[in-house]
């Protein structure tokens, strides 16, 4: 089966907090012949185990790659790299995605409201600009 896999499906699976829903989870991931990770989910997946459940941005972080490294996962890799990057950095692992698909789309500068994802970007070689109101 291929498959798409939600974001509750892949909190399930790391978090082991629903024994039944964890168990089949990790069964589902592990025997689908192909699991699409879409960058919304990720991008979810991170907010919930940081706000939901006090996980760590490195342990995030590792999370995610031992997921997409894994032989039946498909994701949109540079997307996921540059998240991955700013959330490494202390930064949110969205903006990261958000800064990188933008450039791909055409755009040539990050704005935000945001000042630490800003000063994030910027470190990771992007063009990005706080967006001031008067």
């Amino acid at each position: 089966m291929k498959i798409t896999a939600d974001t509750n499906v892949l909190v399930r699976a790391v978090v082991d907090d629903y024994v039944a829903q964890s168990k089949l989870s990790k069964s589902v991931l592990g025997e689908a012949e192909l699991v699409a990770l879409p960058i919304p989910a990720l991008c979810e997946f991170v907010w919930v185990l940081s706000k939901g459940y006090g996980v760590g941005h490195q342990d995030i972080a590792e999370t995610i790659r031992t997921l997409i490294n894994a032989t039946n996962v498909v994701v949109n890799r540079p997307v996921a790299d540059a998240g991955l990057g700013l959330l490494a950095a202390g930064g949110d692992f969205a903006d990261g995605g958000i800064a990188f698909d933008g450039r791909w789309l055409g755009a040539t500068t990050f704005l935000s409201f945001d000042r630490k994802a800003v000063k994030l970007a910027k470190a990771h070689g992007l063009s990005a600009e706080i967006l001031e109101s008067a």
